[in-house]
């Protein structure tokens, strides 16, 4: 995604060499239709949901590769603890950056 238009910054370091970014419309709907695929029961959904718009946020400092293929690599390379904390991070930060309607 190109800077966002109307979001004071787009990205977030998180001091370890990577950080998120915010993500598009389109971004966020291919994250939701790949947890819809992932979860298997209800209650499985908010997790995957997490996962899979971690795997589209969270990126490498230098490069601004992704650092996770894609949800699936996420739940199989973090404790349910880290993606929580990180998609907490991530909501706080798009609320944020976020335009406001001042």
């Amino acid at each position: 995604m190109s800077e966002s238009i109307l979001a004071g910054r787009d990205r977030l370091s998180l001091g370890n060499g990577m950080e998120l970014r915010l993500l598009s419309a389109l971004e966020v709907l291919q994250a939701r239709r790949e947890a819809a695929e992932l979860a298997q029961e209800d209650r499985e959904r908010a997790l995957c949901s997490n996962a899979c718009l971690l795997a589209r946020a969270l990126e490498d400092s230098e490069g601004r590769a992704p650092v996770f293929a894609d949800g699936r690599a996420v739940l199989s390379g973090l404790t349910v603890e880290e993606i929580a904390a990180l998609a907490a991070r991530g909501d706080d930060f798009r609320r944020e950056s976020g335009p406001g309607l001042d």
